[in-house]
């Protein structure tokens, strides 16, 4: 039998929706922030508050760095309590808000302190048509031999995602949309879905921190 994930924070009728064995909750029909189990997860939550340029939205509008309406932290509470993964921008400013362990651009798995694990792959790999850089979370799971290595930026036909995370300031090179940039290629969703139908259910009573 299938095992059931809980897809959270998922585009409406995008790459989750329609899947055997896939539950999608989206914002705002349905919010992830309250999910409560009991499927292991794959979260992919909203992170214009938390790359590269929240900074700038902040000094232009006030929107506060890391503002995201409590979206993270429910997102990782949900990976921790019921297993499965997390992923966000490299580079994210949510890894250091919440001390996640920093991973390595060369690849592997790096262990954090609460047990959960982190790694650094570029969605390029899987099929992505910008490099997009990716940091994953992951709880409970099977820890796969992702795709890994860094390509490099300077690549002048390399398109960059719309939030440019960690880019040059200065980087001219062709971006895609906001939409294009945050479809996840089926790939590389399909190694996602399979980490969390891995991890183990439920989880022991404080094993995420």
């Amino acid at each position: 039998m299938l095992e059931v994930v809980a897809a959270l924070y998922v585009e409406r009728n995008g790459v989750y929706y329609g899947l055997p064995g896939v539950e999608p909750w989206g914002l705002p029909e349905r919010d992830a922030r309250e999910y409560a189990g009991p499927h292991p997860v794959v979260a992919h939550p909203p992170c214009s508050r938390w790359c590269r340029l929240a900074g700038l939205v902040e000094a232009r509008w006030g929107h506060k760095k890391g503002d995201d309406g409590g979206c993270f932290k429910a997102a990782l509470a949900s990976v921790r309590t019921f297993g499965g993964v997390l992923e966000h921008p490299a580079y994210s400013d949510a890894w250091p808000a919440f001390d996640l362990p920093r991973p390595h651009t060369g690849g592997g798995w790096q262990r954090g302190i609460c047990g959960g694990w982190s790694c650094h792959v570029e969605q390029s790999r899987y099929g992505h048509r910008a490099k997009k850089a990716t940091w994953i979370y992951a709880v409970g799971c099977d820890l796969p031999d992702l795709k890994w290595g860094s390509v490099a930026d300077q690549r002048p036909e390399a398109l960059v995602s719309w939030c440019g995370n960690h880019t040059d300031k200065f980087d001219q090179r062709p971006r895609l949309g906001k939409k294009a940039a945050a479809r996840t290629p089926d790939a590389f969703r399909a190694v996602l879905l399979a980490m969390a139908r891995s991890a183990a259910q439920p989880l022991a009573e404080g094993a995420g921190c």
